[in-house]
């Protein structure tokens, strides 16, 4: 699999377009957790007299998606039309995130607002100088993680039935806020089975609750928790990735490893591991919501076509782009293609 294979060359036309190309084609319904990532930046002064604290003067504060609402925004920037359908809260924060969304072009019809339910909200202070690398010093998180309430899980179910009629593809992106709940699932998962779309989950709970996806993106601590075991080597790695996957009763299960890669099971083949796509740990300036990144590429890729193996590539390589940049980032097409680009690693053939 060489670039040109991947995206189609500005200089001329195939009559097949690239599969990076091809994610401007697709329509993907994001369900899950909506969270406002808040960011207040302040520049370092000095210690407090009364506790021995950083003092920061206040710079700037922004708002940008996170949760489910970030796995949508990176689907938006790499080409695809993104809707997302989940609950806010009646306040600023719900206000701010949507129009976030709102300005990404991301539909937010699907946003219930809930006025009894806080918009969930996780606060990162950053202190940044002059001259001092820029750090995060607390983050604050304002969840209210229980279950929500049934008229509006009915609104959001009325929602997504609606939703799925006009999309080729699901996303269920589960961070346990009280969103993802039995009568969801059962709300949405039969309806996009029956329509042939492609459904993958990202979740931070239990995994078998979504037997029958077409993939789904664990990390290795879910994994482990949903089996009750400790991944330690080699060995213990492929018992995991092959038991989810029969449990699931999925096509595919992706797990990622932050700084020892990814790991691919299907069924009826051998794992597919890689490293991770970055050389030197020095180039990690923020981890957050690399994740979400894998997640929207490696599901926009196997909706576009493209094999499981290409398309965990890709997520792999988008993982290692994104956690160069500070927050909740998102990649373009073109971000994506430089990354390709520059890699270690050699696609799968």
């Amino acid at each position: 699999m060489t670039q040109s294979d991947l995206e189609t060359p500005p200089s001329h036309s195939q009559s097949e377009p690239g599969l990076l190309d091809r994610f401007a084609d697709r329509k993907v319904l994001v369900l899950g957790d909506m969270v406002a990532d808040e960011y207040v930046m302040g520049r370092p002064a000095r210690i407090s007299r009364e506790a021995p604290v950083l003092i920061l003067h206040f710079a700037e504060s922004f708002v940008r998606p996170g949760g489910a609402t970030n796995t949508a925004y990176n689907i938006s920037t790499l080409g695809a039309a993104a809707q997302v359908v989940g609950v806010i809260g009646d306040d600023e924060m719900g206000r701010r995130l949507r129009n976030a969304l709102d300005g990404a072009g991301i539909s937010t019809a699907g946003m219930v607002v809930d006025p009894g339910r806080p918009t969930s909200t996780k606060t990162r202070v950053i202190a940044k100088g002059t001259q001092e690398v820029q750090q995060q010093v607390v983050r604050i998180d304002r969840i209210d993680p229980s279950t929500v309430d049934g008229g509006i899980r009915d609104r959001m179910i009325d929602a997504l039935r609606s939703a799925l009629c006009h999309v080729d593809s699901l996303l269920i992106s589960d961070y346990e806020n009280g969103v993802i709940s039995p009568e969801v699932l059962e709300g949405c998962l039969p309806v996009a089975r029956r329509k042939g779309l492609t459904v993958t989950v990202d979740a931070h709970g239990d995994l078998l609750r979504f037997r029958g996806v077409t993939a789904a993106t664990p990390n290795q601590p879910e994994a482990e928790l949903t089996l009750g075991v400790r991944i330690m080597d080699d060995a213990d790695l492929r018992d995991a990735g092959e038991e989810l996957l029969r449990t699931m009763d999925a096509r595919g299960v992706l797990i990622t490893r932050g700084s020892e890669g990814i790991a691919l099971f299907e069924r009826d083949r051998e794992p597919y591991i890689l490293p991770i796509s970055i050389t030197d740990d020095s180039e990690v300036v923020d981890p957050t919501g690399a994740g979400d990144t894998v997640a929207a590429v490696f599901t926009l890729a196997i909706a576009s076509g493209a094999p499981m193996r290409l398309a965990a590539y890709l997520g792999n390589v988008a993982g290692g782009e994104i956690v160069r940049r500070l927050g909740a980032a998102a990649l373009t097409r073109q971000d994506l293609a430089a990354a390709m680009s520059r890699t270690h690693l050699a696609a799968p053939a």
